[in-house]
């Protein structure tokens, strides 16, 4: 049976932490009933550390409620793991408590670091400002509503342990409304599955385990979060997944409704360009240039037959004006593919920036 540290939360895990006892230098200690957090003098003290295994990156705004037992949580789980491990909580703008009460375990835990942006910006944003700070081998993902459980981590890192670059959590019962959120996200899995051809069961579990390696190559803008495995895919990382637990969530609502669809399907034609054409866009532009242009071409071929063996008048025909229009379109989708290959020149070149990735280089000679 796997532990639940949700469920031994108190009641109201906020007031546990603001007013209940202190250490030493003053400090909260949450008081829940069976907490894995005791005084300093009954743990040894924790320590920071120089070179961490992993890194567990959680992005988190407005979540005064679920920190406590998120704390609690993550110290049980990095002591069920037993190497060592960092935290790293990114405050995405939080306009509660929260950024009082991370500082507070911060300053009590060095495996803790908070980062806290200016503004919301984003779980994209404040996943990328994680990785730019992460130090592990391995980055673990995670949200901060307490519905991942910590103690899936090593169900993580023994996938990573047998050598795969992306280990993804699957929600296999997962503890959400079915209309509004498990349909679309099921819907959604199946098309983005298909479309990267990176098949994974949930895309949407922010649990998920990656080798920093990896992700150095990664680049997130815009809301392009949900879709790493895949980008992380395209530049050669090998893809996994294993089923994990998921709880209701306990504090708050949640930050997503099903109004993202529309920018899940931007960002997923995003996610496919960028993997198929993004060296060579004139592939995709010219391709449908030159389709556009030959359907208007066969059309002002028949128009001009039969006004000129059949005598038929073509001047208020629609027909006409569709050929103009797809001809034109043509012409336009050709250069906008040219703009695109002279800007994708200019990208690489101005930088230097490969076009390849290079995993690793075996010989007996000296290197070159």
């Amino acid at each position: 049976m796997i532990h639940d540290p949700v469920a031994e939360a108190p009641e109201s895990a906020a007031e546990s932490l603001s007013t209940g006892p202190r250490a030493d230098d003053g400090a909260p200690i949450s008081s829940a009933p069976n907490a894995r957090v005791q005084p300093d003098a009954q743990l040894p003290q924790p320590v920071y550390p120089e070179h961490p295994r992993i890194s567990i990156v959680i992005p988190l705004y407005n979540e005064e409620e679920s920190i406590p037992a998120l704390y609690d949580g993550l110290v049980a789980a990095i002591a069920n793991y037993g190497q060592p491990a960092e935290v790293l909580i990114v405050d995405d703008g939080s306009k509660d408590r929260s950024f009082e009460l991370l500082r507070a375990l911060a300053l009590k835990d060095p495996r803790f670091t908070i980062l806290r942006l200016r503004r919301n910006s984003g779980q994209t944003a404040a996943f990328s400002c994680g990785f730019d700070h992460a130090r592990g081998d391995v980055v673990i993902t995670m949200d901060a509503d307490l519905q991942n459980d910590p103690m899936d981590i090593p169900l993580l890192m023994a996938k990573i342990d047998e050598g795969y670059d992306i280990v993804s959590g699957w929600r296999l019962n997962r503890q959400d409304r079915y209309l509004d959120r498990k349909l679309p996200s099921m819907m959604a899995n199946r098309l983005i599955s298909n479309v990267t051809d990176v098949r994974l069961h949930d895309y949407g579990c922010s649990l998920k385990a990656y080798r920093r390696d990896v992700l150095q190559h990664v680049h997130l803008y815009g809301e392009l979060h949900r879709f790493i495995p895949a980008l992380a895919s395209q530049v050669g990382g090998t893809v996994t997944e294993v089923p994990v637990n998921h709880r209701a969530r306990q504090f708050g609502s949640s930050k997503y409704g099903i109004s993202r669809t529309v920018r899940v399907m931007l960002d997923l034609i995003t996610v496919w360009f960028l993997g198929s054409y993004q060296t060579r866009p004139i592939h995709v532009f010219g391709l449908l240039g030159m389709l556009s242009a030959a359907m208007g071409t066969l059309i002002g071929l028949y128009l001009t037959f039969i006004k000129i063996f059949l005598g038929v008048p073509i001047g208020g025909r629609p027909m006409l004006l569709l050929a103009v229009l797809l001809v034109v379109i043509g012409v336009q989708l050709i250069t906008m593919g040219l703009l695109g290959e002279m800007v994708t020149r200019t990208y690489y070149e101005s930088q230097n920036k490969p076009i390849y990735i290079l995993r690793e280089s075996v010989t007996l000679g000296a290197p070159a």
